[in-house]
C-alpha cells in the first residue's frame, strides 16, 4: 500500500513538472503582456498600452480577419473533400485503396517549407497572382489528407450493407449518406474537421510563401513583429489563449453537466444559423479583398516604419497602400522574382545594385521627390548608383559591438574586433547569425576587405571564426539579442547600430563602439519595380516618405538612423540624445557591401556552413 502511494505521489509530481513545462511560457507571456516597457525579461509596472496599440493596428485587425475567414472556409471546404473521399476510399478496389493512401500520405510527412515552395512554384507557373485565393487553396490542400485520415476508420467501421438496406427501405443515394452513412462517421467528421481549422489557423511556412496583395495572416504578422521586440504580439497571443481556454472549458463543462440541452442546442436550426452566416462572412471577405481604389504595392521590411504614415498618405492621396513586410534581402528578391506584385520596395545596398544590373528597376522621377534635397548627402552618390537614379536613401547606418560598460574594459576596446578572441570574455559574446556580417568581423580583424573574392583571404577568415567558435563559445543570435542585451545578458553582442539604439534606450549601462579596423557602412532604400504602372504615385509615396515630418516619424518609431538630415538632427537632439549609435560613419577602412556573384557566395555559403555545424 505504501509502495501504492509513493507510486501515485511520484505520479502526480512528474504530470506537474510536465504541465509546468508546458504552461509555464504562456503564463509569463501573459503576464508580461502587461508590462509597461518593451522588455521580456524585466517588469517596469502594470499597463494596458500594448492591448490599445493592438486594436489600433489595422494590420493585426486585418490579419486576424484572414486568419479566422480563411481558417473557416478551408475547414468547411477540406471536410466535404475529405469525407467524401474516405467514403469513396472504403468503396474501391483494394490496389486503388492503397494506391489513394499513400498518395495521401506524401502531403502529412512532407515537410511544410517544401509544400510551400512548392505550391508558390506552382501558383506562378499558372501564372496565378498571390493573395487570398491562393492562401485558401494552399491551406485547403493541405487540410484535405488529415481530414481523411481522420474519417477513415469511422468509414471503416461501418457495416458494409448499412447503405444497401437504407436504399433498399426507399432512400435515395444521396438520403443514404445524408441521414445514414454522416451520421454513422459524425465523430470521426468532426475530429477532422477541428484539426483542419487548428492547422489552418496555426499555419505560417505555408501561407508565408503562397500569400501575396496584402493578405497576411496571424502567424505572418507575428513573426514579422518578432524580428524586433513588440510586446502587442504577447497581448494578441494572450488574447488568444483566454479565447480557446474558454472554449476548451465550455466545451467541456457545458456538455458534461447539460447532456440534453447541448445536444438540443446543437441540433437547433439557430447553431446552423450561425455557421452558415459566418462562412458567409468569411465569403464575403475574400471577395471584398479584390475590390479597391488604385492602389500601391509596397514591400518593406518588417517593423520599419510608422503605420500611421501609411493611412496618412491614403487618406491624402485617396488610394490604398497594400504593405508588405519581408525579413531579408533574398526573401524580398525570391519572392518577387517568382511572380509576386510590388511596385516600391526596400532593398540594401548590395541587393539595389543586383537589382540594377539585372534591369529590374525604373528611375526615380526626382521632379515629384523634391524632398530629396533634405537627404545627407554622404549617403548619395554610392558606387552602384553613382548619379541617385534608381534609389532613395531610407535608413542607414553601420555594424559595431555592443557592449556592458560595467563588465567590458574600455582599453580591451583598443583591440578592435579581436576583442572577441579576448579570453576574459569567454561565454559573454553574441555573434550575429548572418553569413555576410560574420565574415565581416573576421575579415576586417585580418585586415581584408570584406568584399573580397581572394579564396585564399575567405579561407583565412573561415579559420578565424572556427578558432574564435572554438575558443570563446560565441551564441550565434539574430534579433533576439536586442530585449536579451537589454537585460545585460551577455557583455557584447555585434549589432546593427539601429538595434543597438533601441537597447541603449533602455538600458544607460550599454555602450557602442566602432573598430578602428573598419565595418560595414549600409543603406536601405527606396525604389521602383520596372513593372511599377502607378509610377507617380510611387514617387509621391517616396517624397511622402522622405518628409521631415514623416522620417522624423519613422526613425523615432524604428530607432534606425534616417537619411533625412533634418529629422536626423530633431531626433538626435530629442529622442535619441547622448545615443552614440545614431549616427553613421563613414571612415576611409569601412566598406559597403558588394553584390556577390554565385562562384563568390558558393565559396561563403560553403564555409559558413561549416562554421555554424560546429
Amino acid at each position: 500500500m505504501k509502495k501504492l502511494k509513493n507510486f501515485n505521489f511520484n505520479s502526480s509530481l512528474w504530470i506537474g513538472f510536465a504541465l509546468a513545462f508546458l504552461y509555464l511560457p504562456l503564463v509569463v507571456m501573459a503576464i508580461f503582456s502587461f508590462n509597461d516597457s518593451k522588455s521580456l525579461s524585466s517588469w517596469s509596472g502594470f499597463s494596458l498600452r500594448w492591448y490599445q496599440e493592438l486594436f489600433v493596428n489595422q494590420q493585426m485587425i486585418d490579419a486576424i480577419v484572414v486568419s479566422v475567414s480563411i481558417a473557416i472556409l478551408s475547414t468547411v471546404i477540406s471536410t466535404i473533400l475529405g469525407t467524401i473521399t474516405a467514403i469513396g476510399i472504403s468503396k474501391s478496389k483494394p490496389i486503388l485503396r492503397k494506391i489513394v493512401l499513400q498518395v495521401n500520405n506524401l502531403p502529412i510527412m512532407n515537410p511544410d517549407i517544401v509544400t510551400g515552395i512548392a505550391l508558390m512554384l506552382l501558383f506562378s507557373f499558372v501564372k496565378m497572382e498571390k493573395g487570398y485565393l491562393t492562401m485558401l487553396l494552399a491551406h485547403i490542400a493541405f487540410c484535405t489528407p488529415f481530414v481523411i485520415t481522420n474519417v477513415l476508420p469511422k468509414v471503416r467501421q461501418l457495416d458494409a450493407n448499412l447503405a444497401d438496406a437504407a436504399m433498399d427501405l426507399g432512400a435515395t443515394p444521396f438520403q443514404a449518406l445524408t441521414k445514414v452513412i454522416i451520421p454513422q462517421i459524425k465523430p470521426g467528421i468532426i475530429s477532422g474537421a477541428l484539426l483542419a481549422f487548428t492547422m489552418s489557423f496555426d499555419d505560417f511556412i505555408i501561407s508565408y510563401f503562397v500569400s501575396g496583395n496584402g493578405i497576411e495572416n496571424i502567424s505572418i504578422i507575428i513573426y514579422n513583429m518578432s524580428k524586433r521586440t513588440n510586446p502587442s504580439i504577447y497581448a494578441l497571443a494572450t488574447i488568444i489563449l483566454v479565447v480557446v481556454l474558454v472554449f476548451v472549458i465550455l466545451g467541456t463543462v457545458i456538455p458534461k453537466f447539460f447532456p440534453k440541452a447541448t445536444n438540443k442546442v446543437m441540433s437547433s436550426k439557430v447553431v446552423k444559423v450561425v455557421l452558415a452566416g459566418c462562412l458567409l462572412l468569411s465569403v464575403g471577405w475574400s471577395i471584398s479583398t479584390g475590390v479597391s481604389k488604385k492602389t500601391l504595392r509596397v514591400y518593406n521590411w518588417g517593423e520599419y516604419i510608422d503605420k500611421s504614415v501609411i493611412s496618412e498618405f491614403e487618406e491624402k492621396y485617396d488610394c490604398r497602400i497594400i504593405y508588405e513586410t519581408f525579413d531579408s534581402n533574398e526573401i524580398m528578391y525570391t519572392k518577387y522574382m517568382s511572380g509576386n506584385s510590388y511596385d516600391i520596395m526596400v532593398p540594401s545596398e548590395y541587393m539595389i545594385e543586383r537589382m540594377i544590373k539585372e534591369d529590374l528597376l525604373q528611375p526615380i522621377d526626382k521632379e515629384l521627390v523634391p524632398n530629396l534635397k533634405n537627404i545627407n548627402k554622404g549617403i548619395l552618390g554610392q558606387s552602384f548608383d553613382p548619379g541617385n537614379n534608381y534609389w532613395v536613401p531610407y535608413f542607414c547606418g553601420n555594424v559595431g559591438i555592443l557592449y556592458d560598460k560595467t563588465i567590458v574594459d574600455k582599453e580591451d576596446l583598443e583591440e578592435g574586433w579581436n576583442i572577441l578572441r579576448n579570453p576574459k570574455y569567454r561565454g559573454q559574446i553574441y555573434m550575429y547569425d548572418s553569413e555576410r556580417d560574420s565574415f565581416m568581423v573576421a575579415l576586417k580583424a585580418l585586415g581584408y576587405s570584406m568584399n573580397t573574392t581572394i579564396e585564399k583571404e575567405i579561407s583565412e577568415a573561415y579559420q578565424w571564426l572556427i578558432d574564435q567558435r572554438s575558443e570563446m563559445d560565441p551564441v550565434y543570435v539574430g534579433d533576439e539579442s536586442i530585449d536579451t542585451m537589454i537585460s545585460g545578458v551577455k557583455a557584447m553582442a555585434i549589432m546593427y547600430s539601429g538595434d543597438a539604439t533601441t537597447v541603449m534606450s533602455e538600458n544607460p549601462n550599454m555602450g557602442y563602439y566602432l573598430p578602428e579596423e573598419g565595418t560595414n557602412v549600409w543603406f536601405d532604400g527606396f525604389v521602383i519595380s520596372k513593372e511599377c504602372k502607378q509610377t507617380k504615385l510611387a514617387n509621391q509615396f517616396i517624397n511622402f516618405m522622405v518628409s521631415d515630418q514623416n522620417a522624423y516619424k519613422n526613425t523615432v518609431e524604428v530607432g534606425y538612423l534616417t537619411a533625412n538630415v533634418n529629422a536626423a538632427k530633431k531626433a538626435a537632439d530629442d529622442t535619441y540624445k547622448g545615443i552614440s549609435a545614431y549616427e553613421i560613419r563613414t571612415a576611409q577602412k569601412d566598406e559597403v557591401f558588394s553584390y556577390q556573384s554565385n562562384e563568390v557566395k558558393e565559396m561563403y555559403n560553403s564555409r559558413w556552413t561549416k562554421v555554424k555545424a560546429k
